[in-house]
């Protein structure tokens, strides 16, 4: 066992960048977070795309729409968003990936809000192919995003150098950007995927071995923001003895921790201190899902109070048809409308599915950190 666990960090430490940067520790994390503005944004993708390839890719590539969108997160005072690339538009077209990623910046910092950038995500279609991207599937909830690296790759064990380069690269670009608040280096990469796909067989396996790999290429470029990677499931994130392997890696490696909640108020704190136990700032990148208890009005509050940063899911309505909930792979909304928007906050037009929630933000953002507008200190 011994000689076992010996070969295995000799493999770890010769897939490792030599010129990777430590973790930050507690303490320069904590204090690179009290230079920060109190966090609020969303998780963006315009409405007149499908998924993130869609997004980036030159054909389909919309910064007017972009600028517009962005105009109405600023006016309800949001100054985030993460966004989700792929390693499918960076091997097909490196340099225009970085030149729309640096105008979409351009565009976001017009706007005072910054950006966080996420590399890989395990959520959704197995199969991602570059090009065209088919269209939404009536009545049914995120029908077209499609996982980083996706099944192929993640079991082929020659391309993760690929992959390493495809970090090292946009990172090492933007290392010293201060357009850029974080890098998430894959969004819950122990997810089974959801929807109707087949799940990937020993997919945990082939993510604890990918995922180090990944946090070492990003840090290899020495950059100025923190890494993360979120927690997503579970109920004890401060104990290690109830961690799966990935889970243990996410909050060993990440800078800045984070998490994502789309439950009911108490769930959420309860979720956040744990996170909170550990000393380093914490970020909640994923919330609010109206049907399932998770709101602006029970989440924020919360989160503004403990200096979380928060990033709901979905902004304006559009091809992601995130306005529809989970089960809508089950049962598509093809003929009603559900009771309530699951999530997303505008209309294509720009205005408020809930007008209150609007105002809520706005009043958040131009409140004090760590003050909660109308509540005590």
């Amino acid at each position: 066992m011994k000689t076992r666990i010996l070969f295995l960090a000799a493999t770890m430490l010769a897939a490792t960048p030599a010129m990777a940067r430590d973790q930050w520790t507690a303490a320069q994390a904590n204090a690179w977070h009290a230079r920060q503005p109190w966090q609020v944004g969303a998780n963006y993708t315009p409405a007149t795309a499908i998924n993130q390839l869609e997004m980036f890719q030159a054909e389909t590539w919309d910064p007017k729409r972009i600028d517009l969108e962005l105009g109405w997160a600023e006016a309800m005072g949001m100054n985030v968003m993460r966004v989700n690339l792929h390693h499918l538009l960076w091997e097909t077209d490196a340099a225009g990936l970085k030149r729309r990623m640096d105008e979409f910046m351009t565009i976001a910092s017009k706007h005072k809000i910054k950006t966080l950038w996420i590399f890989f995500d395990s959520c959704w279609d197995p199969n991602p192919v570059a090009g065209p991207q088919h269209p939404p599937i009536p009545g049914v909830h995120n029908s077209g995003s499609v996982q980083s690296p996706g099944e192929a790759r993640l079991k082929d064990v020659s391309q993760y150098g690929k992959l390493e380069a495809y970090v090292k690269d946009l990172v090492t670009t933007f290392a010293k950007d201060e357009r850029v608040i974080g890098w998430d280096v894959w969004n819950e990469p122990n997810n089974g995927g959801g929807g109707s796909y087949k799940p990937t067989k020993d997919k945990n396996k082939y993510v604890a071995t990918l995922l180090p790999r990944m946090f070492a290429a990003a840090r290899s470029a020495d950059p100025i923001q923190p890494l993360t990677s979120g927690v997503w499931i579970g109920e004890n994130w401060d104990d290690q003895s109830k961690l799966d392997a990935v889970e243990k890696i996410q909050i060993a490696q990440s800078d800045v921790l984070s998490f994502h909640d789309y439950n009911w108020p108490e769930t959420f704190e309860k979720r956040a201190r744990q996170m909170l136990s550990y000393g380093r700032p914490v970020w909640c990148t994923e919330y609010m899902a109206r049907g399932n208890g998770s709101t602006f009005d029970g989440s924020l509050p919360i989160a503004k109070k403990l200096n979380i940063a928060m990033y709901n899911w979905g902004f304006v309505d559009g091809k992601m048809q995130t306005r529809l909930p989970w089960d809508s792979w089950k049962k598509p909304y093809t003929f009603d409308e559900p009771t309530i928007w699951f999530h997303d906050i505008l209309y294509f037009d720009g205005r408020p599915y809930r007008q209150a929630e609007v105002d809520l933000i706005k009043r958040m953002s131009a409140a004090p950190k760590g003050v909660v507008p109308g509540q005590a200190k």
